[in-house]
């Protein structure tokens, strides 16, 4: 994350007119070969072995945090207790006690979390399509998260699969990105149940994780989330179908769309791939010309222009703090319901532009 998001700081002014010139002042990590090579190669002034020396440096205005997800809270709350503007990876925190504290320390200064999906033109358009009514009422909602690294036992002593530093697993991890999206694009989750499963012996988080949802707008859904979907590599999907016709996305096919549009004449109607690069499209007109396709390193980019651009004109930018903290009550909702095996209320607040 360190690399994507140092791009974006590299490759934002290429594409968009910049209210600012950013600097990259700091760079901090663990190890002191690797942190040096990184600050040449992306271009960052200094580097320290401790985030903390960031929190004091007057010449430091926003601190972006890309550390392991233990580490979220302590420095957002750090950042924001000394008046830094602080962009955070998802998820916000490990618990959702830590992502209130963080929402309530940052009451003040501006922030962003890295729920960068939502600057893939594809799924801004699909927004887009069902806020202008194209979909008609919604009637469900379905997602899912599928990787297949979770039976290579090599990665058992990085830090995803230590608990104390990563979380539950595959739902703090790759659950946050499907339930974001889903308040994004479908509004308020109401309820849910849930069921997590670990298919590794003796590993210590769950490897699977799936929920059935009821949203207030009274449509029902299922998220999945997996690192155990054999054949899938990063393959972020969702299907939503409404009186109105049907959108599906997988990130695998990033720049398209499917869409059906239940309004043609029976005869007529089938499934559309959309090419989502047109200029008229959401986002994709800063990057290239038409059918000219982008990639994941652009949603990063897309993101932080987005939110510089918000900071200088005084426009609240999404997501924020308080959409992360929200999308942390539904995951904990969720958790609670895989303890209980029972349904458990999701009360969060309504989803950010």
């Amino acid at each position: 994350m360190g690399k994507a998001h140092s791009n974006a700081y590299v490759q934002a002014p290429h594409f968009f007119e910049l209210p600012y010139r950013v600097r990259r002042t700091l760079l901090c990590g663990r190890d002191p070969a690797q942190l040096a090579a990184m600050a040449a190669r992306w271009g960052w002034e200094s580097t320290a072995t401790d985030w903390r020396a960031a929190i004091d440096r007057a010449d430091i205005d926003a601190v972006d945090i890309a550390l392991p997800n233990h580490l979220h809270a302590e420095a957002a709350i750090a950042a924001a207790q000394a008046g830094k503007i602080v962009l955070c990876e998802k998820p916000m925190a490990l618990s959702l006690a830590d992502a209130q504290a963080m929402a309530d320390a940052a009451r003040g200064v501006p922030t962003m979390v890295w729920f960068n999906y939502r600057r893939v033109p594809a799924i801004a358009y699909a927004r887009e399509l069902i806020q202008a009514g194209r979909l008609g009422t919604i009637f469900h909602y379905d997602a899912a998260y599928r990787q297949q690294w979770g039976p290579d036992r090599s990665r058992d002593d990085t830090w995803k699969m230590d608990p104390a530093q990563a979380g539950s697993g595959v739902a703090d991890d790759l659950l946050t990105h499907l339930l974001d999206t889903a308040l994004y694009l479908n509004g308020p989750v109401a309820e849910g149940i849930a069921l997590a499963r670990t298919f590794v012996p003796g590993r210590a988080i769950d490897d699977a994780f799936l929920a059935l949802l009821r949203f207030e707008n009274g449509s029902i859904g299922t998220c999945e989330a997996t690192r155990f979907g054999i054949g899938c590599r990063n393959a972020n999907s969702f299907q939503v179908h409404g009186s109105g016709g049907m959108l599906r996305f997988n990130l695998e096919r990033l720049n398209h769309l499917e869409f059906a549009d239940a309004t043609d004449a029976a005869i007529d109607q089938g499934t559309r791939d959309i090419l989502v690069t047109d200029m008229a499209h959401p986002i994709f007109g800063h990057f290239w010309r038409p059918g000219h396709i982008i990639g994941y390193e652009h949603t990063f980019i897309a993101a932080l222009a987005e939110f510089l651009d918000g900071l200088s004109r005084g426009v609240p930018f999404h997501p924020d703090f308080s959409d992360g903290l929200d999308v942390q009550r539904v995951l904990d909702a969720l958790q609670q319901s895989a303890k209980s095996r029972q349904w458990t209320a999701a009360v969060e607040g309504a989803a950010g532009p």
